[in-house]
Parts: C-alpha cells; structure tokens; sequence
C-alpha cells in the first residue's frame, strides 16, 4: 500500500525528466499561465494529485472542477501558472495519470449507475486487477466514481482461492487456520454445494466464481432455505459486463467485483494548453 502518495508522485515525474528536459530547456524563462482540459464528457478524478505534481516544480494551481463531477468537452478542469519550462516539463506526467483516473472513475460510475438502478443495495468493487505501482491511485479514481475498494494489497483479509485449494485440499482446515488470524475470511467458490459448505464453516463473504445470474439466484435461495444466507455477504465476479451487470444487481448480491474497470480503463483525452 502507498504511504506516501507525494513520494510516488515525485517518482512519477523523475521517471519523464531524467537528467532534465532537455527541450524546454532551449526557451527563454518566462511566467505563462496554462489549462487542462478535457476533449470528451468525462468524471473528474486525481485533481489533487496534478495539483501537487505542479507544485513540486513551483507551479500554482487552481482546480477548476472538483473530483466526482461530470463535465462535458472543453471545460477547463485546472489551471495553472509558472515558469514556462516547470510547466511543460510536468504535462506528460500529469496529462498520463488525470487521463487514466478520470477513465476509471468514468467507467466505474458507468457500472454504478447501471447497479444502483437495479438494486440500491448492492456494491460495486474494484478488485487487484490494476497496473502495477498504481494501485493506490487506480483504487482512489474508484472510489471517486462511486465504487469500493475491496482489498488494497493480499494482507488485508483472507481470500482462499481455487489455487489455493489445489494446494491444501481441505476448504474446513484452511479455513480453520484462517481463523485464527482474525481476518475477514472470504471464499471463492465455483459450484453452489461449496457456496454452502463455506458458509457452514464461518466464511464472511462467498465469491461466486462465473455464475451467471441464475446460478447465483439459485445459490442464494438455498443458503437461505439453510438459514445461511444472512450470515455471509455474497460477490458475484467474473464475466461480468456493462450489458449483464443489472442482472447479478437483481439477483440480490451484495457485492459485485469487476475488474476491467481498472484493469482495461479507456484512457480520457485531456490536454494542456498555453495561454501566453
């Protein structure tokens, strides 16, 4: 987990300047004034993160448009003022993370929307499935486009997994180990009979692993005939898009994880434009 966004944020623009930017450095030093804006309708998200990337080169920064609103094409989202060269050597940084924020928190809110639609008390969850050295900020844009974090790093909480089984054999002894822990204990399951099982053993959350939505329907009704149901919170994961995510909504799950919405995000247009 990052414990300090700024350090990585200087390690970001060190990684686009290396020994200098050798191109501005041929302009003559000058104060401008610039904006970023978007060319599409976009969610708005990693504006306090561009703000401190600026500041570190000694830029100042107006945030024009908060995290969390949509705006359409051509608004302007920040502006700043500085040294020419400070400027321009900070865009590429700034335009490449604001740029995949804003694409996440756009997707994520697509998704939001659609679930909130179909059921007001089902969640939508991010899941590891994010570039490597991002995480924090790809898990931030969720967050600001209306979805959950679920796990940040493996030491959070218990997540026992198909491969994990082929190792261990035993569901009711891993989870026993993992008791012991007292961590939040979460099961991925693939067939409605371990749904139960991990239940009965004391599991907290069931991943129900590529159901579709009547399998998940009927998983639920039979942990609920057990009188099971209400002691597990039940996530739908896998396959699931933008066209069939209403129906794992109905299908009364509490949480539904889906990973292309950081794993695949479109990338927003934005650009940065001098204002002499």
């Amino acid at each position: 987990m990052v414990t300090s966004p700024k350090k990585e944020l200087k390690r970001f623009l060190a990684e686009d300047l290396g020994n200098g930017d050798i191109t501005t450095k041929l302009l003559k030093k000058q104060q401008i004034t610039a904006r970023i804006f978007s060319r599409e309708k976009t969610i708005v998200a990693g504006t306090k993160f561009a703000k401190e990337i600026f500041q570190l080169k000694k830029c100042k920064v107006v945030i024009k448009k908060k995290d969390g609103i949509q705006i359409k094409p051509n608004k302007t989202i920040l502006q700043i003022t500085g040294n020419a060269a400070a400027i321009l050597s900070c865009e590429r940084t700034v335009l490449n993370l604001l740029s995949r924020m804003c694409g996440i928190a756009t997707r994520t809110n697509q998704f939001y929307t659609i679930i909130k639609k179909s059921n007001s008390k089902t969640k939508l969850f991010a899941t590891r499935k994010t570039a490597p050295g991002l995480r924090y900020f790809d898990k931030v844009a969720v967050e600001i486009g209306g979805g959950e974090k679920h796990r940040m790093n493996l030491n959070e909480m218990i997540m026992i997994k198909d491969n994990h089984l082929a190792i261990e054999k035993s569901l009711p002894k891993l989870i026993a180990k993992a008791k012991k822990t007292r961590k939040k204990i979460e099961v991925e399951v693939e067939k409605t009979n371990d749904a139960v099982l991990a239940a009965e053993l004391g599991a907290d959350i069931i991943m129900l692993d590529n159901f579709n939505p009547k399998r998940v329907k009927t998983t639920i009704k039979k942990l609920n005939k057990l009188g099971l149901r209400k002691k597990v919170r039940i996530e739908a994961s896998g396959r699931i898009n933008e066209k069939n995510v209403s129906q794992y909504a109905n299908a009364d799950v509490d949480m539904i994880s889906v990973g292309e919405i950081t794993n695949s995000p479109p990338g927003i247009d934005l650009s940065l434009e001098v204002n002499l």
